[in-house]
């Protein structure tokens, strides 16, 4: 305990950390009152009903922070950057250049890289912003728009996402932690409340055993993805002795490199779940078209979304593949091997340069396998839970505790480094 109040004095008398987290609270407060700004003409009865019966827009409404549930002027959330970041980490393995850009360039060519990403959820937003509207007004949520309201419309959607994104930059840069993350985490938050006071209201004795099975669920994926998280295996650095002045040896410390079992940490997550609702929220627009053909290939599609086994496997599948996929864009065995060689590093029993490279790559990859596949069992518990048990709101409690937690441990990380460095 005294530890803990330690910790806090450091981090609350440190006049510069205390104002970047001031900042990053201020700036997510200010999210919070965005959430509350309605886009008008909503019948809020049958946005209330509407949601309440569907997992899909809930789901969604993690990604917006809140936002959706009420039809904010940030509905979208940061979900179009999020999606817009996926194709451009796609991209980068199609396109050397932008790859080169992304691992070589250093900080400039990561700021370029951004940037580009910004751009390409302009576009996304507003395929997003129209398809959503037009999914409300066949759901009588929204009146038939004119052209000049429908345009005013989007353009305020669109514009709402890139000040969310803005907002979690500047986060980011001058305040603590991941923006992003935060922004998402500050709307799962404020919606706690809600949640907690829905399950006691809808309380019913007899489901019991179901709510035990689903607080225990929670304590073991809280617990589980701590541990994973924490999980690192040290690889043995030794540095060569150098001779100097004589016969003297000077040098020859010993250390090590930690490789984490979850190198992507909750990215994998949101990255696929990015992936599963982008297209339900197309085809959901596509259904209502004119066109038999059209609708009719649309509903088949969400037919076969929403069936629990297809839905839940391939959220296990996106998991493990984005887990790899997001590890091997961060994390370059090569590059590593190369400055631990031109710093006079070797690993004991391993040649320097590509031989070192390959021995990082096989670890990484047999840690990344630990990771990757626990990550997406976590993931796939609460909906396994809600076929047992037939509380709907298990999945989404379980993807929103998971995201809650792994950004907590993230923040906490990043926090004590800053003290660290300050104390030192």
């Amino acid at each position: 305990m005294s530890k803990i109040s330690e910790k806090l004095g450091l981090i609350f008398g440190d006049s510069t950390l205390r104002k970047r987290i001031l900042f990053a609270l201020g700036l997510l407060a200010l999210t919070r009152l965005l959430a509350l700004v309605p886009i008008p003409g909503i019948d809020a009865a049958r946005l209330q009903s509407l949601f309440a019966g569907s997992e899909f827009l809930n789901l969604l409404n993690i990604f917006s922070g809140g936002g959706l549930s009420n039809l904010s002027i940030v509905m979208l959330g940061v979900g179009p950057y999020i999606s817009a970041s996926i194709i451009m980490q796609l991209m980068t393995v199609m396109f050397p250049k932008l790859k080169a850009m992304y691992q070589e360039e250093g900080e400039a060519g990561r700021r370029r890289f951004a940037q580009y990403s910004r751009l390409l959820t302009v576009p996304l937003a507003l395929i997003q912003g129209y398809a959503f509207i037009k999914l409300l007004q066949g759901q009588g949520v929204l009146p038939p728009l004119t052209l000049g309201a429908l345009a005013v419309d989007l353009l305020v959607i669109v514009a709402g996402s890139m000040l969310l994104v803005w907002i979690g930059e500047l986060i980011t840069e001058f305040g603590v932690g991941n923006g992003m993350s935060l922004i998402i985490f500050a709307g799962i938050v404020a919606q706690l409340p809600a949640t907690l006071s829905q399950l006691i209201y809808t309380y019913d004795p007899s489901q019991l055993p179901a709510y035990a099975l689903g607080l225990a669920a929670s304590v073991v994926v809280i617990y589980g993805v701590v541990v994973v998280t924490e999980a690192e295996r040290p690889i043995p650095v030794t540095y060569a002795k150098q001779i100097r002045g004589g016969d003297r040896a000077q040098g020859g410390m010993a250390t090590y490199l930690p490789l984490r079992v979850n190198q992507a940490g909750v990215i994998p997550i949101i990255f696929a779940l990015s992936i599963l609702l982008f297209p339900r929220m197309i085809f959901q627009f596509l259904a209502q078209s004119t066109l038999p053909s059209v609708a009719g290939a649309s509903n088949f599609a969400l037919t076969i979304l929403a069936n629990n086994w297809f839905y839940t496997s391939a959220y296990f599948v996106l998991v493990v593949l984005f887990t790899y996929f997001y590890t091997a864009v961060t994390f370059d065995p090569d590059n590593i091997a190369t400055n631990l060689q031109k710093s006079g590093a070797f690993i004991p029993g391993v040649r320097p340069g590509p031989s070192t490279a390959d021995y990082i790559s096989r670890v990484l990859t047999r840690l990344t396998l630990v990771g990757a596949l626990f990550l997406g069992v976590i993931a796939i518990l609460p909906l396994i839970l809600r076929s047992l048990t037939g509380i709907q709101s298990l999945a989404i409690g379980g993807t929103a505790l998971l995201i809650v937690v792994s950004v907590v441990i993230d923040l906490i990380k990043k926090i004590e480094a800053q003290v660290s460095v300050r104390e030192y």
